[in-house]
């Protein structure tokens, strides 16, 4: 059965642009404008994939990730945006987005975006983390220990969202590259791993024992259970 793809857009020209690309590949696409129609749509039908543009109007895509995620739904977003800073992708991830794509985008990056987020299918996303001694509130961006609060910076909190997304799984280096700062570079990875030996000294002496794993070559994990 084909892939069921939601596109809300209120730009009419780019809504027609990725429908028409979708339905080449032979996904079952619906269109809407706005973020009651989406709302609608998804109230009456299962989608695999949704594709959200950020500006909708008086409510933004953010608000409406938001409320859905919010309202318990999990099903992958893909979030379209002018905006390609930094900041944006880091609020994008923040409001329950999946991935982050910037304006203008080729076609090509844009399917197999779209294919990656089908295939990993719905995230339960912790919105609380009990490891050994340690609490972590992702919602609060609050972690604490034996009754007292650890400092944890909002890059080092974008990263431990990105590995609790994979539920223990182990994240590559690239990927967390990607959906934290958006840029593979030699400087990203290096501030990569230095904000991960940060983590790992704060996490494992609070929580009593190992929180972060490192798979050599390959990428992070976070325990689920320690």
């Amino acid at each position: 059965m084909p892939m069921r793809i939601l596109v809300v857009d209120d730009d009419e020209e780019t809504r027609e642009l990725v429908g028409h690309a979708l339905q080449r590949e032979g996904y079952g696409v619906v269109l809407v404008p706005s973020p009651e129609s989406a709302q609608a749509a998804l109230d009456n039908a299962r989608f695999d994939v949704v594709v959200l543009d950020v500006m909708l109007g008086q409510q933004s895509g953010l608000d409406l990730c938001t409320q859905l995620r919010g309202g318990g739904m999990e099903t992958p977003i893909l979030f379209l945006s002018a905006r390609g800073t930094v900041r944006a992708r880091v609020e994008g991830l923040d409001a329950g987005g999946d991935d982050y794509l910037a304006k203008p985008f080729a076609l090509r990056e844009l399917l197999a975006r779209v294919r990656a987020l089908g295939r990993r299918g719905p995230v339960l996303r912790p919105r609380l983390l009990q490891l050994g001694a340690l609490m972590l509130d992702f919602n609060a961006r609050r972690a604490t220990a034996h009754g007292r609060e650890l400092p944890i910076t909002n890059r080092e909190w974008d990263v431990l969202r990105v590995l609790a997304d994979a539920s223990g799984r182990v994240v590559p280096f690239d990927d967390v590259l990607d959906r934290v700062w958006g840029d593979p570079s030699e400087g990203a990875r290096a501030s990569l791993e230095v904000i991960m030996s940060r983590l790992r000294k704060k996490l494992d002496a609070a929580a009593g024992c190992a929180v972060v794993r490192t798979l050599r070559g390959c990428g992070y994990a976070l325990e689920q259970e320690a």
